[in-house]
């Protein structure tokens, strides 16, 4: 069977508190292969069409403020089942509730600075991965 794959981004938070290096480590030791990343830093535009899908929702502004607030990540990881064991390994969006040894137990400052996005399902993986890296970079 061919691997999956699944999209994250490190968020500005965990860039800006040196986490970078441990949570790619962290995505490593859980199994996951990188296959594209990249260190950016990202306009409101950009941060807006992202996350779209959000724009009706009371907390869009903030996000999209939240996340031009300083370089990001962006990363493309491969490995069966990806999305689901991925969501694992970050834990639950409040760290307060996330499993210890989670990625945002460890690293994540609060609900809205939470250290890392995960995509939520196999077609937006596709989707948040291909916003990122063109079709001529290996996925």
């Amino acid at each position: 069977m061919a691997t999956n794959i699944t999209f994250t981004i490190i968020k500005p938070d965990a860039v800006k508190n040196g986490h970078t290096g441990a949570i790619i480590n962290d995505f490593i030791q859980g199994g996951f292969k990188l296959s594209a990343m990249k260190y950016l830093q990202l306009s409101e535009a950009t941060a807006g069409a992202f996350y779209e899908v959000h724009k009706e929702r009371p907390f869009y502004n903030d996000l999209v403020k939240f996340m031009i607030s300083g370089p990001v990540v962006v990363a493309v990881l491969e490995k069966e089942n990806a999305v689901e064991d991925f969501r694992k390994l970050i834990g639950a969006t409040d760290p307060a509730k996330a499993e210890q040894g989670t990625i945002r137990n460890k690293y994540a400052q609060s609900i809205d600075a939470n250290a890392v996005h995960g995509s939520d399902s196999d077609e937006n993986a596709q989707i948040e991965a291909s916003f990122f890296f063109s079709r001529l970079e290996r996925f």
